[in-house]
């Protein structure tokens, strides 16, 4: 990938769209995102784009496996007590690497942190749809226990890779 070559799309996009022009222009004072949203570094899923979401819509946490853990904890106290978000979703999804991982038992350099965290998160479920949803769900609380003074909603979705669609 020629990353200068796509930025100057990115660039183009930007200055051949009123919207987003303004919009950029806009948020280099700051950021006011709706949501926070915490999902899995799989390069399958964007958050912004299965949101439907445009810059300064959305705060986003990638991590393998969409798991909390001490720099994900401060990035979400971040997002609660500066940006003010009012909503919290951990998305989980369908054909999940990490996932795989630990119900198979693969061990890959540096996955302990976050292996760990998902194999307390799902146990022994084999079946790898149900963990991303366990997973997802268990991440979720995991938040409501950490942040129990925040008032805002915390929920758990699941995307499906094959079809686009969100659900519990």
């Amino acid at each position: 990938m020629d990353i200068k070559s796509k930025n100057q799309e990115f660039i183009q996009k930007i200055e051949n769209n009123r919207f987003l022009k303004d919009k950029r222009d806009f948020l280099v004072n700051g950021q006011h995102p709706e949501i926070l949203v915490i999902c899995c570094s799989d390069s399958r899923v964007i958050p912004e784009e299965i949101l439907s979401s445009s810059l300064g819509e959305i705060f986003v946490i990638r991590t393998a496996g969409n798991v909390i853990n001490e720099g994900e904890l401060a990035t979400i106290s971040y997002a609660i007590n500066h940006l003010h978000i009012n909503h919290i979703l951990v998305m989980g999804h369908t054909h999940c690497g990490a996932i795989h991982s630990v119900i198979h038992n693969e061990s890959l350099p540096y996955l302990d942190p976050i292996a760990k965290r998902i194999k307390h998160n799902i146990g022994d479920i084999s079946n790898e749809r149900e963990a991303s949803q366990i997973n997802a769900k268990k991440e979720a609380q995991y938040i409501k226990e950490k942040f129990p003074e925040y008032k805002g909603k915390i929920e758990y979705q699941i995307y499906d890779i094959e079809t686009s669609l969100l659900t519990k």
